[in-house]
């Protein structure tokens, strides 16, 4: 979102993201001095009640009358936890809905992205009027770079020996996998912090050789361990699949961004999808 709104807002705006580097974001909580930040904000965006689930009572506790608030999710049609693309079991509890459960990683659907562009570059423009046409100007460009990404991604994962790919911790990737008519295979739910029983472990790697994978993917601010365990039962490779969430400092200091992550991303999984 912050990557989001830098680019529509260029030099006519300050952009500061709440979440540390290295955080996570389904846990982390506001400061005081976030909450004094917000108190003079003109604008605030956030994803949705599922994934920031402290941003009611927070909004509640701020006297900001001229904040203006972006919901993203708001409007987009939003996958059920319970329709997730993943393996499930007898044994999955899912992590109770603080919104209507659903999947909160909406931001791996670019197709959504651009729609978020939209909404950024509109209360950009309401609350700088002057500035309308360059916050325009830069929302297209941007979006044609989401375009080219989503394009790149359909032509380069369309022709894959391999359909499943496997994660060795929660579900972020169900968008990703639906619009490019994949299979997410993840060991729990939406929440990073549950674990999974041994049950689930086992059929995860019975799966793994069913499909023969030939990569285990993570996430680089969540442990690898699960990931390697699989790995190493299966002889598989274990690669990094971002859900773009968060930058740990060092990737923010060597100008990492949300679309060379995605590019990384694509990377990784050519490899674990066997594609031509």
């Amino acid at each position: 979102m912050k990557e989001f709104a830098q680019a529509v807002g260029g030099d006519r705006v300050n952009v500061h993201l709440l979440l540390p580097p290295g955080a996570e974001p389904h846990t982390w909580e506001p400061r005081p001095s976030d909450i004094i930040r917000l108190s003079h904000a003109d604008i605030f965006i956030y994803t949705d009640a599922e994934m920031e689930p402290w941003v009611e009572g927070v909004l509640e506790s701020i006297n900001n009358p001229k904040l203006f608030i972006i919901e993203a999710s708001q409007g987009l049609p939003l996958l059920s936890i319970d329709n997730l693309s993943q393996l499930h079991d007898d044994n999955f509890v899912k992590k109770k809905s603080t919104h209507g459960g659903v999947d909160p990683h909406f931001w791996l659907n670019f197709e959504y992205d651009q729609r978020v562009v939209d909404k950024i570059a509109n209360a950009l423009s309401k609350k700088d009027p002057e500035g309308a046409e360059y916050y325009r100007t830069n929302a297209e460009k941007y979006k044609k770079r989401l375009q080219g990404l989503d394009l790149k991604y359909r032509k380069e994962l369309s022709n894959c020996k391999c359909k499943e790919f496997i994660v060795g911790g929660h579900a972020a990737f169900s968008y990703l996998a639906n619009r490019y008519g994949l299979k997410q295979i993840s060991l729990y739910g939406i929440n990073p912090n549950s674990e999974p029983t041994p049950k689930k472990m086992a059929e995860v790697i019975k799966l793994a050789r069913k499909y023969q994978v030939r990569a285990i993917y993570f996430e680089e601010i969540v442990s690898d361990k699960l990931a390697q365990v699989i790995a190493k039962e299966v002889g598989a490779k274990v690669l990094v699949l971002n859900p773009g969430a968060n930058l740990k400092r060092k990737q923010i200091e060597s100008g990492v961004t949300f679309l060379s992550l995605m590019e990384k991303n694509l990377e990784n999984l050519k490899y674990g999808l066997i594609c031509k």
